[in-house]
């Protein structure tokens, strides 16, 4: 394979390659494989065509764009160890040649870990940890149970009368007018029957107990939350150091996806939610930068307090995460799953570094 390294602006790196053909043919096995699994033909069921009938039914240059898609997925992390690239982040992959027979041109754009200027982390999160604030007691007192065992009763109330539901035509504020109209009079009794109704509880007092449990579960989260964004923050604001466009960008990307979910989720089109709202993709991802790049910023930290302080976390721990992803969504992407798994798991052992302070 040959190979060339261009150093961009901004930490950034421009690989140049070609894998020769005799390489880059041996994945069209593999491609065929991978395609026939998302594949669905008359008389097989989906994902089990022989591979004879799945290359017969495959445009070729889907087939050879999986082929690349695979061979460089394979050759990506022997560029970077031979070539001693401290890459990180999601690589920007682009084909430059591709066909039968011939070799495989690419270029893939990566961010490098750039130096960044770390303050006193420890100091910080020592700082932080000792605050009032976060060392107060988790208490669950009963007028928060009794608040909650409220909302259950109403909701089991709305759903026996069917007002939950959404009429056709009924807008936000009839469909919350709607619930209002019925009385606590008529919400069930909490009883031990009704405590059953939501799992294996003897009684009403197993299921206050359950319900305290899991509100003090709850506040814990809240206020473990609370003293890591006070933490990262301090950090963030004292660091200084020069963020890769891509990563600003791989941030925005995300934000972008869980807006679009959340759109999707509503029962809205993308195109009409941005129609609505007078704003163009563009704008948005103007709108997002400044968090993007905040949040890029934060992902360069935690890799580089990592890096010092060995919380990488160990291959099995990876795999097994990895392995769930993949059983639980079948279409999931192996690679962008590990890239999800490696950052998670980096991101908790940092973040329970910096809580020990």
């Amino acid at each position: 394979m040959e190979i060339k390294i261009n150093k961009l602006d901004k930490s950034e790196v421009e690989i140049e390659g070609v894998l020769e053909k005799e390489l880059f043919e041996k994945y069209e096995d593999k491609a065929l494989e991978k395609i026939g699994e998302r594949l669905e033909l008359p008389g097989f069921r989906k994902g089990k065509a022989p591979v004879d009938i799945v290359k017969g039914n495959v445009a070729e240059m889907e087939l050879l764009e999986q082929m690349a898609e695979l061979a460089l997925m394979d050759n990506y992390m022997k560029i970077l160890e031979e070539n001693k690239i401290d890459a990180i982040g999601r690589p920007e992959i682009a084909i430059t040649k591709i066909g039968r027979g011939s070799d495989l041109g690419f270029k893939i754009v990566t961010a490098v870990l750039p130096e960044m200027k770390l303050p006193d982390y420890k100091k910080i999160a020592s700082t932080e940890n000792k605050k009032e604030e976060f060392k107060k007691e988790i208490v669950v007192e009963d007028k928060d149970i009794e608040g909650l065992i409220h909302e259950l009763r109403k909701m089991r109330a709305e759903q026996a009368s069917g007002k939950h539901e959404h009429k056709e035509g009924e807008s936000e504020e009839e469909h919350k007018k709607a619930h209002a109209e019925i009385p606590e009079s008529e919400y069930p009794v909490f009883d031990d029957e009704f405590a059953k109704s939501f799992g294996k509880f003897e009684n009403t007092e197993a299921f206050k107990e359950k319900i305290k449990s899991n509100l003090k579960t709850e506040k814990e989260t809240e206020l473990k939350d609370k003293l890591r964004l006070s933490i990262v923050e301090e950090i963030v604001k004292q660091t200084e150091g020069e963020i890769p466009e891509i990563l600003i960008q791989s941030e925005i990307d995300k934000i972008m996806y869980r807006l679009e979910g959340d759109v999707t989720n509503a029962g809205l089109k993308v195109e009409d939610y941005l129609k609505q709202i007078n704003k163009t993709e563009e704008d948005l991802r103007k709108e997002y930068r400044l968090d993007g790049l905040k949040r890029a910023k934060l992902q360069m930290i935690i890799h580089s307090i990592s890096e010092k302080e060995n919380l990488k976390p160990e291959e099995k721990e990876i795999e097994k995460e990895v392995t769930q992803i993949t059983t639980m969504y079948k279409d999931a992407d192996a690679t962008r799953a590990r890239a999800y798994v490696e950052q998670m798991l980096e991101n908790e052992k940092v973040f329970k570094f910096l809580e020990e302070q």
